[in-house]
Parts: structure tokens; C-alpha cells; sequence
């Protein structure tokens, strides 16, 4: 018999959500992501807010610039004792959020390495 504690890990599950200001538009999930450690969870959201500075504004870079040199060493500690985090980024009138919560993952049986996408499977109705 499987050993029930094979089928859980724990892990740390990051989304980057966008917010534009036009009435009734609904946030939007731009990406996701699942990790195995704090560390990766903070490195995802360090490189995508990295990739984005250059464009910010300048006191809006500035704020992003300290997070990336010291700010984010509290987000690893506050996964690390199993606190979600997040982090705020304004351009323009948009709003872009990233974040982390610690996670248990529940394994899928079904879930292989280097498998073929399922997809491939399928074939159209005639």
C-alpha cells in the first residue's frame, strides 16, 4: 500500500496577478508557478520584478530596487515560518501583484516527468 505522507510535500505556490483601473475589469493571472523551497518562490518573483524595473517609474524603481537588494530577505523568512507575502508594483495605472503562501501539494498519480502532454492524445470528432 502507498505511505500516505509519499502522496503530500510541501511546497510554495506564486501568481502574478495585474490590475488595470477601467470599471469592471476584473483582475488578470498572468502567471503561476509551484516550488519546492522559500528561496525559489522569492528568485521567481525577484526576476520577473527585476525584468520590469527599467520601466517603472523612477520612485516606483527606487521602492522595487530596495526590495530586490534587502526587502526580499524578509519574504524568505516570512515563508520560512509559513506566512504568505507579497509584493506591489505600480506602473501607470496598472497594478501588478506577486505572491507566495506556503502550500501542501497533494501528488497526482498521473503526474510524470517527460511525459507527453495528454493533449497529444486526443483525437477530433469526425
Amino acid at each position: 500500500m502507498n505511505n500516505p505522507t509519499r502522496l503530500l510535500r510541501p511546497g510554495y505556490w506564486c501568481e502574478c496577478w495585474t490590475q488595470s483601473p477601467a470599471p469592471g475589469e476584473a483582475p488578470t493571472l498572468v502567471a503561476s508557478i509551484d516550488v519546492a523551497t522559500a528561496a525559489d518562490a522569492i528568485r521567481w518573483i525577484r526576476i520577473a520584478l527585476r525584468t520590469i524595473t527599467p520601466a517603472l517609474d523612477r520612485s516606483a524603481s527606487r521602492v522595487a530596487w530596495a526590495w530586490l537588494t534587502t526587502g526580499q530577505l524578509d519574504a524568505v523568512e516570512a515563508l520560512q515560518a509559513g506566512k504568505p507575502c507579497f509584493y506591489v508594483a505600480h506602473h501607470a495605472t496598472t497594478t501588478i501583484e506577486w505572491t507566495a503562501r506556503p502550500v501542501t501539494f497533494l501528488a497526482l498519480v498521473h503526474r510524470r516527468p517527460n511525459a507527453p502532454p495528454c493533449a497529444d492524445t486526443f483525437r477530433p470528432h469526425p
